[in-house]
């Protein structure tokens, strides 16, 4: 504050002046303050960075490793099958197995359990490469063989195969019924075509799939088995050939 004395003879009168602060240095106080405040906000973030980043990747591999694996079970043969028979309170799934060198097995397709992706569950048994239905309701019965057929042989040979379809067929017993009755079959060209054939050279061959599946009614203590023809021509690597049952 700053006073003044007027001169004598002068009427006397005090004036006070006050000095205003400068603007300048308030907005440069207000802006370090805010400087202040971001440096801190950046050095929380970076520390909350540091402690979590590797976890997020972590993460992140591990989603993508299970994203992976799902997409590798969904092309498996066996993936819907799987994820509906897991469900059912009873099922059967059997791979096929043929060995011409055996002759006990050499006149039939034998059904394995307990390996690959074979199972039984909720009472249903394997007795006599037959399977056993465990309850009385409605069942998807499903089977598929798959056919690998030389068609490049000799003449004699290759006009045999060319008129002898690939065939396979589901049969069931039941007492209610007192015979076998045929569920489903099912018939396919085992060669397309002889002039086709006279294309292909020794070690190739037509690929053929039959598939059969669909819902029936069947009764406690019912039997199932498969008949397939050209046995020789068959396919039994895992997921190929394959047969089973769930309940619905």
């Amino acid at each position: 504050m700053v006073e003044y004395t007027a001169a004598p003879g002068l009427e006397e009168r005090t004036v006070v002046m006050v000095e205003n602060k400068s603007s300048a240095e308030w907005i440069w106080k207000v802006s370090r303050a805010l400087v202040l405040v971001v440096l801190a906000l950046i050095g929380i973030l970076l520390f909350a960075w540091y402690w979590t980043g590797p976890q997020m990747k972590i993460q992140s591999g591990q989603t993508q490793a299970l994203m992976e694996t799902d997409s590798a079970e969904k092309t498996d043969p066996h993936y819907t099958l799987r994820r509906i028979g897991s469900k059912a309170k009873a099922a059967i799934h059997l791979e096929g197995s043929y060995d011409d060198e055996d002759e006990n097995l050499r006149d039939r397709l034998e059904w394995k359990n307990g390996q690959g992706q074979a199972f039984a569950q909720g009472g249903f048994r394997l007795v006599d490469n037959q399977i056993v239905i465990p309850q009385t309701g409605l069942y998807f019965v499903y089977s598929q063989a798959s056919f690998r057929v030389s068609c490049s042989e000799g003449l004699e040979e290759r006009a045999g195969k060319l008129l002898s379809p690939l065939s396979h067929r589901i049969w069931r017993y039941s007492d209610s019924i007192g015979s076998k009755v045929s569920l489903m079959s099912a018939v396919r060209s085992a060669c397309q075509s002889a002039a086709q054939a006279d294309t292909l050279t020794d070690g190739q061959g037509w690929y053929n799939t039959i598939y059969l599946g669909a819902v029936f009614q069947l009764n406690k203590g019912d039997n199932l088995w498969t008949e397939t023809n050209q046995l020789s021509e068959l396919e039994t690597e895992e997921g190929k050939t394959f047969f089973g049952v769930f309940a619905l």
